[in-house]
């Protein structure tokens, strides 16, 4: 915009829309790039950095959750902190290879509040302004990754791409029909189960986040054993029940996962 006399002024941060950030010719790594300067609403200000989604281009499935962490807002990468360790073992059990899925958050800066001691960063979750802004980025996506499942991690995910009405409570696990995937499916975000109330709650809670990923697994087609097909490992044995291998890797659930020292401490 120009004043009177033809001088320029900076346009305000609130004018900026991601759509003028979004390269006409797209790549992930162009998106990435763009995102980094993105200024579409005001958590970029308490924000370290941008933190935009990783995984294979090609990804069959692609893991969208709420906005990143302390962890992450340091790093630069999603799901690296405490609710991200949490999600690799539950995509280990359900034999799903997080090397070749493709991981995001519907905001892409990180949103908190200090603690009453102005120590720790507390996690505070994204106003629909701020998820609406920050929507194009997660559309352009999903638009070039393409992929054959969608998997929606907690409620802010899952109301911001299927919309309000839909309760992560009632229709976890379940297939939605959606034009953004094939298969579209709400779960919880793993960071739920680090603030259960005891080991046995988080050990329940688990269980069932695996289940839901199995579902996604099992969704997939399969290649012979030993060998891998967009992220999901084949599992000899097809044959036998889904009662069965619930209860195995259940099982293995309660032993390999300890009940995390960061519960308190989780930031996604």
């Amino acid at each position: 915009m120009k004043r009177k006399g033809g001088q320029s002024r900076p346009i305000p941060v609130n004018e900026t829309s991601v759509a003028d950030l979004i390269p006409t010719k797209s790549s992930l790594g162009a998106l990435r790039s763009a995102a980094a300067g993105c200024r579409a609403c005001d958590l970029w200000k308490s924000a370290t950095q941008t933190v935009f989604g990783e995984g294979s281009p090609k990804a069959a499935i692609m893991l969208v959750g709420e906005q990143p962490g302390d962890k992450e807002d340091l790093s630069g990468r999603p799901f690296v902190g405490p609710a991200g360790k949490i999600l690799d073992e539950a995509l280990r059990l359900a034999g799903i290879d997080r090397n070749e899925v493709y991981v995001t958050n519907v905001v892409k800066h990180f949103k908190w509040s200090p603690d009453e001691r102005g120590k720790r960063r507390i996690h505070k979750k994204p106003r629909s302004s701020e998820i609406q802004a920050c929507h194009p980025w997660l559309d352009a996506e999903i638009r070039l990754v393409q992929p054959r499942i969608l998997v929606c991690m907690g409620a802010t995910a899952a109301q911001a791409l299927l919309g309000n009405n839909f309760s992560v409570t009632r229709q976890r696990g379940r297939w939605v029909r959606s034009s953004l995937a094939p298969k579209v499916i709400g779960t919880v975000h793993p960071s739920s189960i680090l603030r259960a109330r005891d080991s046995e709650s988080r050990d329940s809670q688990m269980q069932a986040f695996v289940r839901d990923l199995d579902t996604v697994a099992r969704a997939l087609k399969m290649k012979p054993a030993g060998r891998t097909e967009n992220g999901v490992r084949q599992r000899v044995g097809q044959n036998r029940s889904t009662e069965k291998r619930t209860e195995k890797r259940a099982e293995e659930v309660r032993r390999s996962v300890p009940v995390p020292d960061w519960r308190a401490d989780w930031r996604e």
